[in-house]
């Protein structure tokens, strides 16, 4: 019975901390995200014609693909001439320019110091101050019946370095058209390098006048941004402490 129960504790252990997941991977790149989608089931970038969701595989019998058979700009597929291609409606793209370059240098100093001191007694008490001798052990003056002293201090000193610095463009597509016409986007790009992947995210909400007429937006004019930039691999890996080590952070109170 105590076996039993050791193996399960193992096992829940090991699958808590997703060593069967690590173990499948072993020997494998990092598997990228389906295209359009925000987090589904990882697959493996194909060579292959894209398919379109809303039929079959595009081919060259594709109109929308076809050669157009003249220079017109009213062909089929074509942009319109006098109508604004900055994005506006859902499914629509626009160009993000990250330029992120923050550098902080925080520093901070506490010093906190307090004492006490307390004398109190009584010299006469119409002869009833004589009984405490017998009361109270040694010698007892009945000036000095309460002394007491107290003192504490404390010292703090913190200093926070910090430094960032991203510089690329990247495209994200709008995902909802708010009541007041602003745009809610969201973009995600991944590279994959041998056996190290980047991955970066944004998402946001813009404005459709801070757009720039070359279908672009700075950073800096998304509202409620989040960017995440990082990456997992082999070498994302070798950067994290073991899980042990993790474990026994969190619980080790000293």
């Amino acid at each position: 019975m105590k076996k039993t129960l050791a193996l399960l504790l193992l096992a829940s252990t090991l699958a808590g901390c997703g060593i069967p997941g690590r173990l499948a991977s072993v020997g494998k790149p990092p598997k990228l995200s389906p295209s359009g989608t925000d987090d589904g089931a990882a697959i493996e970038p194909s060579l292959s014609a894209p398919s379109d969701r809303r039929g079959p595989a595009r081919s060259a019998v594709n109109p929308a693909l076809a050669p157009a058979p003249n220079a017109s700009l009213f062909r089929t597929g074509a942009g319109a001439f006098f109508r604004d291609q900055r994005a506006s409606q859902k499914g629509d793209i626009l160009t993000i320019r990250i330029n992120i370059s923050d550098k902080a240098d925080l520093g901070n100093s506490t010093t906190r110091t307090r004492g006490g001191t307390e004398t109190s007694g009584i010299s006469a008490l119409l002869g009833l101050q004589n009984p405490l001798t017998k009361i109270l052990p040694g010698q007892v003056d009945p000036s000095k019946l309460v002394d007491t002293k107290s003192a504490s201090g404390y010292n703090g000193a913190g200093t926070v370095a910090r430094s960032e610095k991203i510089n690329m463009t990247m495209a994200a597509i709008v995902t909802d058209v708010m009541p007041n016409g602003n745009l809610m986007i969201r973009g995600r790009q991944e590279v994959r390098v041998n056996f190290e992947m980047r991955e970066l995210i944004v998402t946001g909400i813009v404005r459709p006048e801070d757009i720039g007429r070359d279908n672009s937006i700075a950073h800096t004019q998304i509202a409620e941004a989040r960017i995440i930039y990082g990456g997992k691999g082999q070498l994302t890996d070798a950067q994290q402490a073991r899980w042990g080590q993790q474990i026994y952070d969190a619980l080790f109170p000293f």
